[in-house]
């Protein structure tokens, strides 16, 4: 019988880990560069599914993308709202390589799309196109780590249930690499200063924000 709560001692798959996170971020930058902001990120995640870990529908145009981690038989899959479907496998193979494939499944797809081309939230990032340094997957280390995150999903749907205020939905940031839900106390925000994100200088173009005003 499959372990319900495996076991994922971090050292045993730090390395794994590693690629996964870069891997997950050049699919998830993708996402953050189509789709319409949502505030929090909430836009940018993805979501735990009986397989692996999915963007859900992404808009690309007048049609939509969707790209799936497949951890049971180990690929990614993208698919388009007209049936359309590229699938690679996930083998051991570094970011620049995993990279290159992703591009080279938009381009087949009809999507392809500029993302920036650098993780975030690492120390001494690597642009992607570049990283040979980071390259192991171990297969069954990663399916553990899906099926631990599963019974997280779980359980935070669970736990978030009962509450009547505002609350995300249980999402994976992959920024941080880490599954998440919030609720949020309804209590007035300290003010802050509106940012002109399309003006050059930060602190440009200023009324206080307060708590529930877009």
């Amino acid at each position: 019988m499959t372990e319900r709560w495996p076991d994922i001692p971090y050292e045993s798959w730090k390395d794994s880990c590693a690629t996964l996170h870069l891997w997950t971020q050049i699919v998830g930058k993708y996402r953050l560069a189509r789709t319409p902001w949502v505030n929090h990120s909430w836009h940018a995640t993805f979501y735990i599914t009986s397989s692996g870990l999915t963007t859900s529908p992404i808009p690309a145009g007048d049609r939509s993308a969707q790209f799936d981690f497949d951890f049971v038989d180990h690929r990614l899959i993208g698919t388009l709202d007209d049936g359309s479907r590229e699938v690679f496998t996930l083998p051991p193979m570094t970011v620049a390589e995993f990279y290159n494939r992703f591009l080279t499944m938009t381009d087949k797809l009809g999507v392809r799309t500029r993302i920036h081309g650098s993780p975030n939230e690492v120390a001494d990032p690597i642009p992607f196109e570049k990283d040979t340094s980071h390259g192991s997957y171990d297969a069954e280390a990663v399916n553990r780590f899906w099926r631990a995150l599963g019974q997280m999903d779980r359980v935070l749907k669970d736990f978030r249930t009962s509450f009547l205020g505002k609350v995300s939905p249980v999402h994976l940031f992959w920024g941080s690499f880490d599954l998440a839900v919030t609720r949020f106390s309804g209590r007035a925000a300290p003010l802050q200063p509106r940012i002109c994100w399309r003006c050059t200088h930060a602190g440009t173009a200023s009324r206080p924000l307060s708590s529930g005003k877009a």
